[in-house]
């Protein structure tokens, strides 16, 4: 196994090649009892044969991707990108308009395969991105031109590290100044800056790694040497400015130094943590979100055959330190340490073997796994209180919604049960679709409502969730049975999709184009309500608009408007259908039950047959009886309901007011429904009664009208 996949059979004597649909292999398992059955793994993914590597299946059916780095824009929604082994980098949408994350939501960006990637603070379709060699380049998303903007553009293809003027190596660091937008770093083993797009570069570093001879020759040997570039040492592996400060720049280096500038590059120091083992690989830091001399590392020694997690803290600038790994897997070695911006004291930590979460500063930290697939985790990156995780083998995958974490404490997992408050919540589409092994999951569509039980409730009848208006009225009330409304002792989440209560629904009820889907609530604030059995705890929370449309909140207030009083006019049409059909059935069943000879049966079946005559006049107005399948209205034509429910879909595409002539057409529309509701009550109010006192008169069961 090499590049090519090589298979002999003669001892050795002679090889061929066996196509596979990528390159680079590492691994194979072959079926002990038929080899014609095997595995390949490669940095494509894992392929499978059974035909002794005759034909393969694909590797693009397996989201199997390996990313080194993740980075995020400010964009809204925002996007993730990340450079994948052997693959392109990639600009993926973390959330789309439809149901799933598919193809059209992610596209190419700058640098390759191993790079870090830097899109523009100021506009993010300038994106700068890296790979090995010192490859550098910038893309413009909205030309798709490229650039190249290389340091020292020397191709070291085959060279070893020694040899070099500067060292970069296949990870090397970018990123922009958070004080100036103009300003780009980068690091080989000295560190450069760009005020100009790449245009030129200048070093603002002396050498910041130990530059140790022995470990700048040429990787391989003794029968042949592989220098691209990977296995250069004595680099810069992670840097950052400071948000806090201008000019104080933090660079660790893979072969154990950590220096600190506090004045733009002028003068270095060396601020190591004293008691760090030697030759440590500093794999990524993380500024302190408040503090300015802050600063979390975290290192990896695994190729020095220690397996041990690394990570370390500081708040007065490098001068001391303190290690921070205590309930770490010893064996779980660490990548990457993130602090999350909003709540003091929270990080989160990736491993070789999963995540790690510690809610005191790194104290103490404990598995955060969840449904996560234990592989390594390569980079994190915290935004928009999301948790974007890259890993090595499983893709990207995002923790949507961390405000349950930001709120969690020792009171709260003592209390019988806790609501957390839901962050704000954008009014937007998309959500909640099926996906497949080629798709990305979307982030569900709705307010997250979060809430944690101690212990299960005695009786899960009497246990309600309210989600409410302002000012206290109900909006929607969701139960453990009706509703699925989770129980499980811990941690549930309940995802309220923004809906009121949608129009009244007979059975076998069949729309052309139309539905009976409640409105979209607007922009503004509401509360959630949790009862559990013989109490409650009530939270607030926000809808926001999308700040990406061109609607008003007037406009969205009057769509739902709109919808309101379709929706209730639906109701009401719908609830007449159910009373006639209730009352046309005990019609029935009182004219079943008269005695042939009884003196009052003709006149009985008389008044019957005109009430029942007129109500069908009516209900036949207001629905099409006669669909009984979903194709049926292309031949009986639909009726005053359908006509009006479409609407209320209709002016529920994209968030704009309802066209006049949608308004047009539902004042026509429900004037004819009101012609018929009249007649319904005429019948009710008159028609009816004159019936039931026949039917009084003749001592038979009268007909019972609904509220």
């Amino acid at each position: 196994l090499n590049v090519r996949f090589w298979r002999s059979k003669d001892g050795g004597k002679t090889y061929d090649s066996i196509r596979t649909p990528h390159v680079d292999h590492h691994d194979l398992w072959i079926a002990p009892e038929d080899p014609l059955r095997m595995i390949v793994g490669d940095d494509g993914g894992g392929q499978c044969s059974v035909n002794g590597g005759e034909s393969w299946s694909r590797y693009t059916n397996q989201p199997t991707a390996q990313f080194y780095r993740v980075t995020v824009d400010n964009v809204f929604p925002y996007r993730i990108y990340g450079a994948q082994q052997d693959n392109s980098t990639v600009r993926i949408a973390h959330r789309s308009g439809g149901g799933f994350i598919g193809e059209r939501d992610w596209e190419p960006t700058a640098g390759g395969e191993s790079g870090h990637i830097a899109p523009h603070p100021e506009d993010p379709d300038i994106v700068y991105g890296g790979s090995y060699g010192g490859f550098l380049t910038m893309y413009n998303h909205r030309t798709e031109e490229v650039r190249a903007v290389n340091v020292w553009p020397d191709n070291p293809m085959g060279m070893g590290a020694g040899e070099l003027k500067y060292r970069f190596q296949w990870n090397f660091p970018i990123f922009f100044s958070p004080h100036d937008s103009n300003v780009l770093y980068t690091t080989g083993n000295i560190m450069f800056k760009t005020t100009n797009g790449g245009q030129s570069w200048d070093p603002i570093s002396p050498d910041l790694t130990r530059n140790d001879p022995s470990t700048l020759g040429s990787s391989g040997g003794p029968i042949t040497k592989d220098n691209t570039s990977v296995e250069y040492y004595a680099t810069i592996f992670a840097a950052e400015e400071s948000p806090h400060e201008k000019g104080v720049i933090w660079a660790g280096s893979d072969d154990g130094l950590l220096h600190i500038t506090r004045d733009g590059g002028e003068n270095w120091t060396n601020v190591t943590p004293s008691g760090m083992p030697e030759w440590m690989q500093i794999n990524s830091i993380e500024i302190h979100p408040t503090e300015p001399g802050g600063l979390y590392v975290a290192g990896t020694r695994y190729k020095s055959d220690d397996f041990a997690p690394y990570l370390y803290k500081t708040t007065n600038y490098g001068s001391s330190w303190k290690k921070i790994t205590r309930g770490i897997d010893p064996t779980h070695f660490t990548r990457v340490i993130r602090a999350d911006p909003e709540r003091a004291g929270l990080l989160y930590a990736g491993t070789e073997s999963g995540l790690y979460i510690s809610l005191d500063d790194g104290e103490s930290w404990r598995p955060f796994q969840r449904n996560l697939p234990i592989v390594p985790i390569t980079d994190l990156a915290v935004t928009n209180r999301d948790l974007v995780v890259a890993t090595q083998g499983r893709s990207f995958w995002v923790m949507d919604d961390l405000s349950t974490v930001h709120q969690l404490s020792d009171a709260v997992l003592a209390s019988k049960f806790h609501l957390f408050t839901p962050r704000p919540t954008y009014r937007m589409g998309g959500g909640g679709g099926r996906t497949s092994m080629t798709q990305g999951t979307n982030p569900r569509n709705g307010v997250y409502i979060d809430y944690h039980l101690t212990q299960a409730p005695k009786d899960s009848s009497k246990v309600v969730l309210r989600v409410l208006e302002e000012n206290g009225d109900v909006i929607k009330s969701f139960t453990h049975k009706e509703d699925q409304l989770p129980l499980e002792v811990g941690s549930n989440r309940f995802v309220w999709n923004m809906r009121y209560e949608d129009a009244e629904r007979f059975d076998g009820i069949i729309l052309w184009g139309g539905g009976l889907t409640g409105p979209k609530a607007v922009p503004g604030f509401y509360k959630a309500r949790l009862v559990m059995e013989d109490d409650s705890l009530e939270v607030p929370f926000e809808i926001k608009i999308d700040p990406r449309i061109q609607a008003t909140e007037l406009d969205l207030q009057a769509t739902f408007d709109f919808q309101m009083e379709v929706r209730d006019k639906l109701t009401e049409v719908h609830k007449t259908i159910k009373a006639i059909r209730s009352v046309r059935d005990q019609i029935n069943t009182v004219n079943k039950g008269v005695d042939p000879e009884h003196a009052m049966k003709d006149s009985l079946e008389s008044v019957a047959k005109e009430v029942l005559k007129e109500m069908k006049e009516v209900e036949e107005a207001l629905y099409q009886t006669k669909n009984q399948s979903n194709q049926d209205p292309l031949n009986y034509p639909i009726r005053l309901n359908n006509r009006l429910s479409f609407l209320s879909s209709l002016s529920g595409y994209g968030d704009f007011s309802p066209t006049d002539q949608t308004i047009a057409v539902q004042e026509e529309v429900t004037k004819l429904i009101d012609e018929q509701l009249r007649a319904w009550r005429s019948i009710r109010d008159s028609k009816i009664p004159e019936f039931n006192d026949l039917v009084k008169e003749a001592a038979i069961p009268a007909v019972v009208l609904q509220p």
